[in-house]
């Protein structure tokens, strides 16, 4: 049985059970993937997931239910359900759905052609071709992955709000293996789109070049240092801390940045958008996981926090309106408040002239560590890392294992300067992080 049915039938049995405000939300996704590790496939899978979770109030209580059949009598049993976990809770607290007949954005919608199993293979055997001879020190132990997905989501109320959302995606994903005597080192390079428009070639060329790079690296000199970090690096600074801009954490006292709204919490310079029409990103979208508008926003504005993220329930708290920030990472998932595209905004210098603004200091290109060595909350970090020292303007010798220790916040209102170009490395589920390279004014390094 198709959704469209499903959803009919569903809110016939909910208002046979004398149900006045209710959801549904459905999601489907199909994906198949092949792995070749050496030019021989490694792995091949094909999965469908998906189902559909029923919403309802009854006596100011929120109760909800999950099934991945959708059949008649799934209808009605689903509804039961919802409706009996609702009276079973014992506290009372406010609910909301999304109005109807509210303004939605357009969002430009990815169809990218969907694989077959024989073009997935062909794909990855080019891929894997292409990492053969794309550097000197290449070896054969090079990985590539291709992947082709579809997706769809639908939310309908009893408020009025009737919405669906469906994309075709296709990725593909190698590794370059490089060795120099008995040392190796590794980097990869991810691509969305449709392959048939693809560089495999200048893919494995700057994966395996920038894994070349790093060959015979030391470790950076302990001290306080100007420091850049690159785009990639920024990204994931930014994923690790998006929490610190989720409201309900604000209001649950698991943020930073609770009460600041229209204080200065980062240099002038720094501009962050939440933006869910991002080009660059293929997840586009015009509603969030309660079916409220999304919109571009911006969070910081000239260092001043302009608005956190929110949803209805963390909108009514505060009394304010959603931002459309609701998120539900898959049909059972509870809402959660995240970004579309966190967007750190460029500024006006290039690479070039913002080693020569550095002088001396370290670049970085690499954080690991991520979970264990930063804290959402605090906002300290302390990171595995990996670069370049940068003498008199200049990368020069490639460094790594070495710790670089501050706090995101601190960190936020020492930037002092920006390059021009953001990169977007890759999207987590429908969230994604762009951010040009940054040059902090210092932090602490700690190597040899």
């Amino acid at each position: 049985m198709e959704f469209t049915e499903f959803k009919v039938l569903a809110a016939a049995e909910a208002q046979k059970a004398g149900l006045t405000d209710y959801e549904l939300y459905y999601v489907s996704e199909e994906s198949t993937e092949i792995s070749m590790f050496n030019g021989e496939t490694d792995s091949f899978t094909a999965s469908l997931t998906g189902g559909v979770a029923f919403r309802c109030i009854v006596g100011g209580r929120m109760g909800a239910a999950c099934t991945q059949e959708l059949s008649a009598a799934e209808a009605a049993a689903l509804v039961r359900r919802a409706a009996d976990n609702a009276r079973t809770l014992e506290k009372e607290e406010e609910a909301f759905f999304a109005a109807g007949g509210a303004a939605y954005g357009e969002a430009r919608r990815a169809e990218m052609p969907v694989l077959s199993p024989e073009a997935l293979t062909k794909t990855a055997a080019a891929v894997s071709e292409a990492l053969k001879t794309c550097h000197e020190k290449i070896t054969e132990r090079c990985s590539a992955e291709v992947m082709t997905q579809q997706l769809r989501t639908s939310l309908v109320n009893s408020r009025g709000v009737d919405l669906s959302w469906e994309a075709s995606v296709d990725g593909v994903y190698l590794s370059a293996v490089v060795a120099d005597g008995e040392e190796t080192n590794d980097d990869y390079d991810i691509k969305v789109g449709d392959p048939a428009e693809m560089d495999f070639r200048a893919m494995a060329s700057k994966a395996a070049s920038k894994a070349a790079a790093m060959l015979g690296a030391g470790v950076a000199p302990t001290g306080s240092w100007p420091v850049i970090f690159s785009g990639e690096a920024m990204c994931s600074l930014l994923s690790t801390f998006a929490s610190a801009f989720s409201a309900e954490n604000a209001r649950k006292g698991l943020s930073a940045l609770k009460g600041k709204e229209g204080e200065t919490v980062a240099s002038e310079l720094v501009t962050v958008v939440d933006d869910p029409f991002y080009p660059e990103n293929p997840f586009q979208r015009s509603f969030d996981g309660e079916g409220s508008p999304a919109f571009r926003k911006e969070v910081i504005s000239g260092g001043v926090l302009r608005t956190l993220l929110y949803d209805l329930s963390a909108a009514h708290a505060a009394g304010k309106q959603t931002t459309g920030n609701a998120s539900r990472l898959s049909y059972d998932s509870p809402v959660s408040i995240q970004p579309y595209t966190f967007l750190l905004a460029p500024g006006e210098l290039t690479e070039d002239a913002l080693l020569e603004e550095c002088g001396n200091g370290v670049w970085i290109d690499f954080l690991g560590g991520l979970h264990a060595g930063a804290n959402p909350i605090s906002g300290d970090f302390s990171l595995q890392s990996a670069g370049f020292m940068v003498e008199k303007g200049k990368k020069t010798r490639p460094v790594r294992s070495f710790t670089v220790s501050g706090n995101f916040f601190q960190l936020l209102k020492s930037i002092v300067a920006l390059s021009d170009k953001a990169v977007l490395p890759r999207a987590s589920g429908f969230t994604a992080f762009a951010s040009p390279a940054v040059m902090v004014k210092e932090l602490t390094v700690s190597g040899k």
